[in-house]
C-alpha cells in the first residue's frame, strides 16, 4: 500500500478538482509547437534568480465577488490572484503526483479512508497568527459546508465525501472519507483553489471577500475594483529556493484586469505590462513571433491544457436528444476551425482530458465532420421530434470568444440548424449554468490533474453537473476511478470513460485551451521554484502558476 510523507512523492494519484471553469475564450497553445524561451527558461531572462523589482500582470478578467476562498467562484484570474495570497495543502510536480506544500506530510491509512496531515511548524498567516491544524480544519469544515459563519455554493459536493476532520494536535489533524479516496491530495490541492485562509478572515461577517489574509507569498496592498490588485512581499514567506534564498524574489506584484485580448497584448508591448496570461490564438501567435526576436518571452507547456467546447443542456429540448447533439458535432468542420479561429497554434480536443492527464486518448472516437451526416442528423430529429432543430447559444461577449461562436452559428446553418447566439458577461456565465434557463454554452473547463477532479462535474445529479446529463456507465466509472490505487487499472477507466463522452456526444468539443504567459525581456520563473521535496514544479497553466519563483533581470 503506498505511503505518502512529505519526503515521498504523493503517488496515490488523485484530484479532485477544482472548481476554476467557466466559459469563455478561445484557448491558445500548439503542442506541437509547446515551448518555453529559447534559452530553455521558463521566461525570457536566464541566469541566476535577483530579489528585488516590480511586475505587473495583465489578466483576462475582474473577479469582482472576491477572494472568500470557501465561497468565492473564481476563475483563472481569480485563481493567479489566490495563489499569490494563499498556499495550499498540497501542489503537483512535473509528473502531475502531489506532493505536501503547507503540509509537511499527507498519509493515508490501509484502505484510503483516513488521511493524517502533519503541518509544517513556524508558518504564520500575515497577520502574524499562527498555521495550526485547528485553522486548516476550520478552513477544510468551511470548504465543506460544516463551518458556522460560510456558506460554500459549490465546494460542498466537491467535498461531500469527506465524513469528517478532527484536530489531533497543534500541527497534525486527520481526514476521514466516507469511501477509500486515494486522490484526495488532489483535491486538496483543487487546482491551486483551495487555499487556506487566516483565521480572522474566515470569520469575518462582513469583509471576508476583501480583508485576504494567507500565507502566501504576498500581502494584499490594496484592492480598486475594475483596476487594480496590488500585493507587496511578505518578509516572513517560509519557503526558499533550492539555493537557499528567501522567496518571493519580486517586491510587489500588481494585477490589472484587461477583458479584451488586444489591449493587454498591447500594454505588454508598450511595457506597461510585464507580464500577462492569454489563451487567445492571436495573442499566441504574436507573442511567439516576438519572443522569437527577444522582444519578449513565452511560457506553454502544451501540456495539461484545459478544454473548450459547447456544453449542451441536456435536460431539455433540444439537447436531452442524442440525434440532436451528434448533428451539432458532425456538423462542425474542426480541421477548418483550426485554421480560420485558432490560427493553427492549437490543438483541437478529442475529448476533456489534454495530453499529460490520465484518460487521454487521441483517437476517443468522437463524431468527424460529415456535413451530409450532419443533415441526415437533423432530418431525423425533426421527423422523431416534429420540431425544427434550433437553439440559442450562450457565450462570453469578448470579442474572440463572439467570432467562435459565430462560426459555429454559420457552419450549422449549412445542415438546416437555427442558432440564437446570446452573449454575456463572463461573470454571469456560472450563475447562469447553475440554473436551467440555457440550451447551449460556449464554456472552458477541465484544467490538467488528475481525472477524478472532475467527479462532480459529470456525476449524474449532482448541482455542478452543469450539463444536467445523467448517464449510469459515467456515474459507474467516476465511482470506481475515485476508489482505486492502481494506477493502470485507473489509466483504463478514465479512457473508458472518455470514449463515453465521445459515444454519447454530452458535449462538442473544439480545442484544448493552452494557456501561455507572455512575459517582458527581462523576465523569468514563470513556473515556479523547486517544491519543497525538491521536485520540479507542475507544467499546466489552466490554473494559474505560481508567483514566488518570478524574478526580474535587475
Amino acid at each position: 500500500m503506498t505511503r505518502i510523507t512529505g519526503r515521498s512523492r504523493i503517488t496515490a494519484v488523485g484530484v479532485l478538482a477544482a472548481v476554476a471553469l467557466l466559459g469563455a475564450a478561445c484557448g491558445g497553445g500548439d503542442s506541437d509547437e509547446a515551448s518555453t524561451d529559447s534559452d530553455g527558461s521558463d521566461g525570457a531572462a536566464a541566469g541566476t534568480p535577483v530579489a528585488g523589482g516590480d511586475l505587473v500582470y495583465g489578466l483576462e478578467a475582474e473577479t469582482s465577488g472576491g477572494w472568500c476562498l470557501p465561497e468565492a467562484q473564481l476563475a483563472i484570474s481569480g485563481i493567479q490572484v489566490a495563489r499569490t495570497i494563499y498556499d495550499t495543502l498540497t501542489a503537483p510536480n512535473e509528473d502531475d503526483e502531489y506532493v505536501p506544500f503547507l503540509a509537511e506530510s499527507v498519509e493515508p491509512n490501509e484502505d484510503f479512508t483516513q488521511w493524517t496531515i502533519k503541518l509544517r511548524d513556524g508558518i504564520t498567516f500575515h497577520d502574524g497568527t499562527p498555521l495550526t491544524a485547528e485553522v486548516v480544519k476550520n478552513n477544510l469544515d468551511a470548504y465543506r459546508g460544516q463551518y458556522e459563519g460560510r456558506a460554500p455554493l459549490l465546494f460542498v459536493f466537491v467535498f461531500e465525501d469527506i465524513e469528517s476532520v478532527d484536530v489531533v494536535d497543534d500541527l497534525t489533524l486527520t481526514v476521514t472519507t466516507s469511501v477509500p479516496w486515494p486522490a484526495l491530495p488532489a483535491s486538496l490541492y483543487g487546482n491551486g483553489r483551495i487555499g487556506i485562509v487566516g483565521q480572522a478572515q474566515l470569520d469575518d461577517p462582513d469583509t471576508c471577500d476583501t480583508n485576504l489574509i494567507g500565507t502566501g507569498p504576498f500581502m494584499l496592498e490594496e484592492w480598486v475594483v475594475n483596476d487594480r490588485l496590488t500585493a507587496t512581499k511578505n518578509p516572513d514567506y517560509w519557503q526558499t529556493d533550492d539555493a537557499g534564498n528567501q522567496l518571493p524574489y519580486l517586491d510587489r506584484i500588481e494585477y490589472r484586469p484587461f477583458v479584451e485580448e488586444s489591449a493587454r497584448l498591447n500594454s505588454l508591448e508598450s511595457g506597461a505590462l510585464q507580464a500577462m496570461h492569454t489563451n487567445d490564438a492571436s495573442s499566441i501567435d504574436q507573442i511567439r513571433a516576438q519572443a522569437e526576436s527577444g522582444a519578449l518571452g513565452n511560457v506553454n507547456t502544451g501540456m495539461f491544457e484545459e478544454t473548450s467546447y459547447v456544453m449542451l443542456n441536456a435536460s431539455k429540448p433540444p439537447f436531452d436528444n442524442p440525434t440532436a447533439r451528434k448533428a451539432v458535432a458532425a456538423a462542425l468542420d474542426r480541421d477548418e476551425m483550426r485554421s480560420v479561429l485558432y490560427l493553427d497554434v492549437m490543438e483541437m480536443a478529442s475529448g476533456p482530458f489534454a495530453p499529460g492527464n490520465l484518460g487521454y486518448l487521441e483517437d476517443t472516437g468522437y463524431p468527424q465532420y460529415d456535413p451530409e451526416a450532419a443533415a441526415e442528423l437533423v432530418a431525423a430529429y425533426e421527423q422523431e421530434t416534429g420540431s425544427p432543430l434550433e437553439f440559442t447559444i450562450t457565450s462570453a461577449n469578448s470579442g474572440t470568444t463572439v467570432q467562435i461562436v459565430s462560426f459555429i452559428q454559420e457552419a450549422l446553418d449549412q445542415v438546416g440548424v437555427e442558432v440564437n447566439v446570446q452573449p454575456i458577461e463572463q461573470a454571469q456565465l456560472i450563475n447562469t449554468a447553475l440554473g436551467d434557463d440555457w440550451q447551449a454554452i460556449y464554456w472552458r473547463n477541465h484544467p490538467g490533474g488528475d481525472p477524478d477532479t472532475q467527479y462532480n462535474w459529470w456525476y449524474g445529479g449532482s448541482p455542478v453537473n452543469f450539463g444536467k446529463f445523467s448517464d449510469p456507465e459515467i456515474d459507474a466509472l467516476l465511482d470506481q476511478g475515485r476508489s482505486e490505487s492502481d494506477p493502470a487499472v485507473r489509466k483504463t477507466i478514465y479512457e473508458d470513460l472518455n470514449k463515453r463522452f465521445a459515444e454519447q456526444v454530452w458535449n462538442v468539443w473544439t480545442n484544448w485551451s493552452a494557456w501561455t504567459i507572455g512575459t517582458g525581456d527581462d523576465v523569468s520563473g514563470i513556473l515556479g521554484p523547486q517544491l519543497p521535496d525538491g521536485t520540479s514544479p507542475f507544467q499546466g497553466l489552466g490554473g494559474g502558476h505560481p508567483v514566488s519563483g518570478i524574478w526580474i533581470t535587475q
